[in-house]
C-alpha cells in the first residue's frame, strides 16, 4: 500500500485528487443548480420545499451528501497544499524563472485564493440553510393545491407533524394539502439583507474564475488534451461554469431582494 500512499502524497497525485474531487463537485453544481431553479416556481415555495425535503432525507441523497462533504474538504486541503509546493518550487527556482506570469494565467496563480473565497462562502451557505435547515428553526408551511388548475396558496401552520412534511388529498374539494417546513421562506428572509447578497453575488465572481480555469484543466491533468475535444471542454468551462451556472446563482438571492423593493 506505500505505493498508493507515495502517488497521493506527490504532486501528481495531489493534482489528480484535485481533478476527480472537481470534477464531482462540478456535477454536483449542475444537480444543485437544477433543483434550486424551483425557487423561481410561482407556488409560493412548495416545489422548493418538496426538493429540500427529498434531499434531506432520501438514505442514497444523505449518504451522497456526506460524501460530498468530505470531497470539498478534500478538495480545498489538497489545493492549498498543492499552492504550497508550488511557491516553494518557484522560490527555489527564482534565479532560473525569468517572468512566471508569462507561462502560466492569473486563474492558474490564484486558484488558492479563490478556492479559499469558495471555502468561505460554503461555510456562509451552510450556516445559513443547511445547518439551519437541520438543526434550527424553520417555520412550518401549509399548502393548499387545486389539483384541476394547479393553483396553489400558502398560510403558516403552526401544528406539529412528523418529520419535515405531510401530505394528504381531501377529496371532496379535490385539494392536495402539504404541509412542509418551509425552507423557501427562510431563503426569501435572508436575502431581504443587502450585505448577504452583496457577498453571495461577489462569491459568484470568485467561483465563475475557479471554475473556468479548473474544469479544463482537470481534463488534461486526466490525459483528455486533444483537438477534437478541447472546443466543448473550452465551451464547457466558460459558457457553462464560468458564464450560466455562476449566473443561475447569482440570480436567486438578486430575485428575493428585488421583491421586497
Amino acid at each position: 500500500m506505500s505505493w498508493i500512499t507515495q502517488t497521493l502524497t506527490s504532486s501528481i497525485g495531489k493534482k489528480l485528487v484535485m481533478a476527480l474531487t472537481g470534477l464531482f463537485l462540478c456535477t454536483f453544481l449542475l444537480v444543485h443548480m437544477g433543483g434550486n431553479l424551483s425557487l423561481f416556481k410561482g407556488d409560493n415555495g412548495l416545489a422548493f420545499n418538496t426538493y429540500a425535503v427529498f434531499m434531506t432525507t432520501n438514505p442514497l441523497i444523505k449518504t451522497v451528501s456526506y460524501g460530498l462533504y468530505a470531497l470539498i474538504l478534500v478538495h480545498a486541503i489538497e489545493g492549498l497544499l498543492l499552492a504550497y509546493q508550488n511557491r516553494q518550487a518557484r522560490g527555489a527556482q527564482q534565479y532560473y524563472v525569468t517572468n512566471g506570469k508569462a507561462n502560466s494565467s492569473w486563474f492558474s496563480r490564484n486558484m488558492a485564493v479563490l478556492g479559499t473565497v469558495l471555502l468561505v462562502f460554503i461555510v456562509v451557505h451552510m450556516s445559513n440553510f443547511w445547518f439551519e435547515y437541520k438543526f434550527g428553526y424553520v417555520p412550518y408551511t401549509q399548502y393548499e393545491q387545486n389539483m384541476v388548475t394547479g393553483e396553489t396558496t400558502a398560510t403558516p401552520y403552526e401544528g406539529q407533524i412528523n418529520g419535515k412534511m405531510e401530505e394528504y388529498v381531501r377529496e371532496d374539494t379535490n385539494t392536495r394539502v402539504v404541509i412542509a417546513k418551509d425552507l423557501y421562506r427562510s431563503v426569501m428572509e435572508s436575502f431581504k439583507n443587502p450585505l448577504l447578497v452583496l457577498f453571495y453575488v461577489l462569491s459568484m465572481f470568485a467561483v465563475s474564475f475557479h471554475l473556468v480555469h479548473g474544469f479544463k484543466s482537470a481534463f488534461q491533468t486526466l490525459g483528455i488534451n486533444h483537438p477534437k475535444y478541447n472546443p466543448l471542454l473550452q465551451f464547457l468551462s466558460v459558457g457553462l461554469f464560468g458564464i450560466i451556472i455562476p449566473i443561475g446563482f447569482a440570480l436567486m438571492p438578486l430575485y428575493f431582494f428585488l421583491k421586497t423593493l
